[in-house]
């Protein structure tokens, strides 16, 4: 048997096996298109690490519409109209992590859309490895395709972490409010969507000083969402 066809006989376990994780890459992006995650890596891990997991799927149509309008303010003006990626505000977080870096300060801004977001959550674990990242990027490129911006909000709100424990808007309503996600008023949406950043360390129900002020500004700018139809994607 010559050289040539031997490296090939090799390569085709290898082929193979590539060919199934695109398939189950694939299989999996296509089913959470049309049903609900059943759990995530992070929700995992936190459930074994003792925190708990409540867990409550709510479609998009039995949800306050202000909460889309709150996390657009919040995490992503553009969503409506980028392909996946703000390259902007991407810009602008690699500038301040590099003056951040230059002062000493180790704390670390991201540029991420909610599109990000939503491949990160689903499909991935936590972290900021550059691996991860990248198949973050690959993840997001798939939903952006396959799923509509209504689907990818949708399961956004249903995924996120709103603390220890708490997963998505529904459980987080009822968690910090005793109330469901389609009752919740205008404050109390711009709250869950203003604890984002640290679901684990601040509270929706009863926040301090800076979560007030947070919720305050993307409660002021729910107002602009609306007006300007920064969520015509997802509403109409």
């Amino acid at each position: 048997m010559s050289g040539g066809a031997t490296i090939k006989k090799r390569g085709r376990p290898l082929l193979t096996v590539f060919l199934a994780l695109v398939l189950l890459v694939m299989s999996g992006v296509a089913a959470y298109a049309i049903f609900p995650p059943p759990i995530t890596f992070l929700m995992a891990s936190r459930a074994l690490a003792g925190e708990g997991l409540s867990y409550k799927w709510r479609s998009l149509d039995d949800m306050s519409p202000r909460l889309v309008e709150a996390a657009i303010a919040a995490e992503d003006s553009t969503f409506c109209r980028h392909a996946g990626f703000d390259m902007k505000a991407i810009e602008r977080a690699l500038e301040a992590n590099a003056r951040n870096e230059k002062r000493g300060n180790g704390r670390v801004r991201g540029g991420s859309t909610i599109s990000q977001q939503t491949a990160k959550n689903v499909f991935l674990w936590p972290g900021r490895d550059w691996i991860r990242k990248g198949l973050e990027a690959g993840y997001t490129v798939l939903i952006e395709t396959v799923w509509s911006k209504r689907r990818i909000m949708e399961v956004y709100l249903n995924v996120a972490e709103m603390g220890p424990g708490v997963y998505g808007v529904e459980a987080a309503s009822r968690h910090w409010f005793g109330k469901s996600a389609d009752e919740l008023t205008p404050r109390e949406a711009a709250r869950l969507i203003a604890i984002l950043p640290s679901p684990r360390r601040y509270k929706a129900g009863s926040p301090g000083p800076y979560v007030r002020r947070r919720a305050s500004r993307i409660q002021a700018a729910m107002g602009t969402v609306r007006n300007e139809g920064l969520a015509t994607c997802v509403l109409g």
